[in-house]
């Protein structure tokens, strides 16, 4: 197993090293075929890896690799731990690496930078199978930013583009916000725990609640709540949820597989999975898991909004991505960490197909990315239409597709769990489900139906995509549909019991899995529910707005125009922070090098002490005349000074 585990890690990391050092030597082809077959690897084993564990039942084991670190009794490693969490998360992130990996052969085909391309989304999968395998806190951490590092590479990949260096700043100073709380709370576990160890620090996780943590002299709060709340802000950034979820959309500068490797599988999840690993300590603070849902509610419902009105084809899919994260995030704030993990697992495929097909048609069309550009491409872009129907059906949660099991699953815990802020959860998770829907469709009828408004000298040139595009397409459509079969095994069975930890009063998901009676079963309730309906109401919607009635789209822009101003602006958060922090933080930077450095420090201490140095000298040189007598004088009146000092 250790040895598997090795080589899965450092099969991307080789294809990286060869792709970025010696891509003059290998070529372009080299490049790829060298990547590509470092991430095959990793997907074969990861799948044989799987089947140890799920099928023959190996179970949870932990692998130390080697020390790197001893201070006194506390000792640093880095190693795996192995079991159906990781198992999951290692073939999801490999399979759609893998996908990403063929698909960029056709979209990157003409770039520059091709072979550093390659080499950076290798080592992107490295990263992240460092995060998801580690069996501690420092590795956990290690994967953690070298991830936030690679996507900064990426975003600004086209870095002749203002709005590229733009962008990737933006995502790699928003993310350092999270990573400091990340930071904050592994050092509160190393306080509290003494260790950093997962299985250690889990074991003693019970026998911490009593413990406090001072945050003032007068203010006392539970360690496990700090603990849990410091990681989450980590979890935040690195899952773009509000309000640290403004560097998401910016990402769309890079090129369009990083966007769908960003977005669908690795670096957006990474907070999912890490509230999810940390079970056992979230579910010592109800407190936390509070946050946590209501957080994640106000995510989905707001995100989605926007959505509605963006007209960047890859935006709208980006804006989605927000609003799925904020579902999979209310599902662990409802303690349903099984069902949060299977929403990552459908929606990893879906959105990654999403991303691709969106990724399709602007090659198609030279790059046009504004959905007001194109029209009626359906019949010229069969394979990728069809695809993109069925991701949009799984995103909207349409009944027998993937998206549909895992967001019912999610909408139903949180009605079934008693933690503080559910019914406002429930409420915004429910309207959600309308937003998706109507968004998701908004986007493929004005890309695919209705009238053509495609440039005419382009549209001569529109046809299909290659099949190096087209084939990971199709392969991603597959369990787009089909995943979501695995709701039995995944949420209501035991593959996750030794991975995963729910306190028996957090019991929602358990309601659930009483009621659960196979999957024709779940689709036949789920067609009873309101959620259902409310998506089927989106539909209508967006094809009644957008194909019947096009004018009805400007009307309701018109007289809604306040609250359309307010969703383009996006809340108006961009422009708080640009103009707080950014511009805030460079006046203060101004404002202390005005007067702090050039006034005070330059000014007074530097120049003004030699200022005062050089006046003192001018006026004592003039005691140094050269006459005897002026001496002798000065020698006396010295004296006489001393002696009246004397005898007074």
């Amino acid at each position: 197993m250790k040895t598997l585990c090795l080589i899965i890690v450092l099969s991307p990391l080789a294809g990286a090293l060869a792709a970025g050092l010696l891509g003059r030597q290998i070529g372009r082809a080299g490049s790829h075929w060298v990547t590509i077959a470092g991430v095959l690897v990793s997907f074969v084993l990861s799948l044989l890896v799987f089947w140890q564990v799920v099928a023959v039942g190996s179970g949870p084991v932990s692998i130390d690799v080697y020390e790197w670190l001893s201070l006194g009794s506390l000792v640093f490693k880095i190693g795996f731990l192995v079991d159906s969490l990781t198992v999951i998360m290692m073939v999801v992130v490999t399979f759609v690496s893998l996908m990403v990996h063929v698909y960029t052969i056709g979209y990157m085909r003409d770039d520059p930078g091709y072979q550093r391309f390659f080499s950076y989304i290798s080592l992107f999968t490295f990263s992240m199978l460092m995060l998801v395998m580690a069996n501690n806190f420092l590795q956990l951490f290690f994967g953690w930013e070298a991830v936030g590092l690679v996507s900064y590479l990426l975003i600004g990949f086209w870095y002749t583009r203002e709005s590229a260096i733009f962008a990737n700043l933006k995502a790699f100073l928003v993310n350092r916000v999270g990573d400091l709380g990340f930071l904050l709370g592994i050092a509160a576990v190393l306080a509290v725990f003494n260790s950093l160890d997962y299985q250690s620090v889990f074991a003693q996780a019970p026998d911490a609640l009593g413990q406090t943590i001072a945050l003032s002299e007068s203010i006392q709060w539970p360690a496990m709540t700090v603990i849990c709340l410091l990681l989450f802000v980590g979890a935040m950034g690195k899952s773009a949820q509000v309000p640290l979820h403004v560097w998401l959309p910016d990402s769309m500068e890079g090129p369009t597989p990083i966007s769908a490797l960003i977005h669908a599988a690795t670096m957006v999840t990474a907070g999912i999975f890490m509230v999810a690993r940390m079970s056992p300590l979230f579910e010592l603070s109800d407190m936390a898991l509070s946050v946590i849902l209501v957080i994640g509610a106000l995510t989905a419902f707001s995100m989605g909004l926007v959505g509605i009105v963006q007209n960047d084809i890859k935006r709208v899919v980006a804006y989605s991505t927000l609003s799925q994260l904020g579902y999979m995030t209310v599902a662990l704030g409802a303690s349903a960490y099984s069902a949060a993990i299977f929403h990552l697992f459908t929606h990893a495929f879906f959105k990654a197909l999403l991303f691709l097909a969106a990724g399709s048609v602007i090659v198609a069309l030279h790059h046009e990315q504004d959905l007001r550009n194109m029209g009626g491409l359906r019949r010229r872009m069969p394979i990728t239409y069809w695809t993109a129907l069925i991701g949009t059906l799984a995103l909207a949660g349409f009944p027998g597709f993937s998206g549909f099991f895992s967001k019912d699953t999610i909408i139903e815990a949180v009605r079934h769990t008693h933690i503080p802020g559910a019914g406002f959860a429930y409420v915004l998770v429910l309207a959600g489900v309308f937003v998706t829907a109507f968004y998701s469709f908004r986007l493929l009828f004005l890309v695919f139906h209705g009238k053509s408004r495609v440039n005419t000298e382009v549209e001569s040139h529109v046809r299909e995509s290659p099949a190096v595009i087209t084939v990971p397409l199709v392969m991603l459509a597959i369990p787009s549909v089909f995943a979501g079969l695995l709701i039995g095994p995944l949420v209501f069975g035991d593959f996750f019991a030794q991975s995963l930890f729910v306190a028996d009063r957090h019991g929602g998901l358990a309601e659930l899995q009483s009621g659960y009676h196979g999957v024709l079963s779940f689709v036949l309730h789920g067609l009873q529910g309101m959620a259902v309906w409310l998506a089927l109401a989106g539909i209508l919607c967006a094809w009644w707005v957008y194909l019947k009635q096009p004018e009805l789209a400007r009307w309701g822009k018109q007289r809604l125009a306040p609250l359309h101003r307010m969703l383009e602006y996006k809340y108006g958060f961009d422009e708080f922070y640009q103009g707080f922090f950014a511009r805030g933080t460079r006046g203060l930077g101004q404002v202390c090098d005005r007067f702090g450095d050039r006034l005070l420090i330059d000014g007074l201490i530097v120049n003004g002490t030699a200022r005062l140095v050089n006046w003192f000298s001018l006026r004592i040189r003039n005691v140094q005349t050269g006459y005897l007598y002026h001496y002798a004088f000065t020698m006396i009146l010295g004296l006489l000074i001393m002696l009246g000092i004397r005898f007074l």
